[in-house]
């Protein structure tokens, strides 16, 4: 299972603690692919999206602002739950104003099997009405269980975020193979540079 919506987009920016982050949310276009790619849009839906931004470019450069803006509010308050602290009532404030616009837009549909929770039709000049879902998946988190397996990945220059699905809760990487591996083989290089300062031999 991959992590919720409010985690994927607060993972658009990549090596976030080194001195040089990496933003995939460059463009307006670029929020619409991780729109697309992260399910919360169809392809017609972002070509719609992107036809109507064509037209009016300031508007889509506010709406790629807010979307990072909202990124920024989740990173902080997760940061904080993550590290025990308590958040900023000015970032809940902030996350409260985005649920106010988009709480109103739930409504039960027929599944197949009872009824499931859908999102009202939104009109096309909200060039950000995709982010409703990603400001609900921060709420549900925030009041949810899964705050207790929220984690950052122990790598200090990437900072992603992850939900502890492990039994024991003692995963420590966004990703083992990648900074898992890379964090082993830093510490293994300065230990034997520290070992070989001090006269001794380094461990196998």
């Amino acid at each position: 299972m991959g992590d919720p919506l409010a985690i994927q987009l607060v993972n658009t920016v990549g090596s976030r603690g080194s001195p040089r982050p990496r933003e995939r949310l460059a463009t307006y276009a670029s929020l619409v692919e991780w729109c697309i790619r992260s399910e919360l849009i169809g392809r017609s839906e972002g070509d719609r999206l992107l036809a109507e931004a064509a037209k009016r470019p300031a508007d889509a450069e506010r709406a790629l602002a807010r979307a990072r803006d909202l990124r920024e509010v989740l990173f902080r308050l997760f940061q904080r739950f993550a590290a025990g602290a308590q958040p900023d009532p000015a970032d809940l404030e902030a996350l409260n104003a985005a649920l106010g616009g988009c709480v109103g837009r739930r409504r039960l549909r027929l599944g197949e099997v009872g009824c499931c929770w859908a999102w009202s039709d939104a009109p096309d000049s909200e060039l950000d009405w995709m982010l409703w879902p990603v400001a609900y998946s921060a709420a549900e988190i925030l009041t949810g269980s899964s705050l207790e397996r929220l984690k950052i990945c122990a790598n200090e220059e990437c900072s992603w975020m992850f939900i502890d699905q492990s039994r024991n809760r003692s995963r420590r990487w966004c990703d083992m193979r990648e900074c898992g591996n890379r964090e082993k083989a830093r510490r293994h290089y300065h230990r034997g540079r520290a070992e070989q300062e001090t006269g001794g031999a380094p461990h196998a």
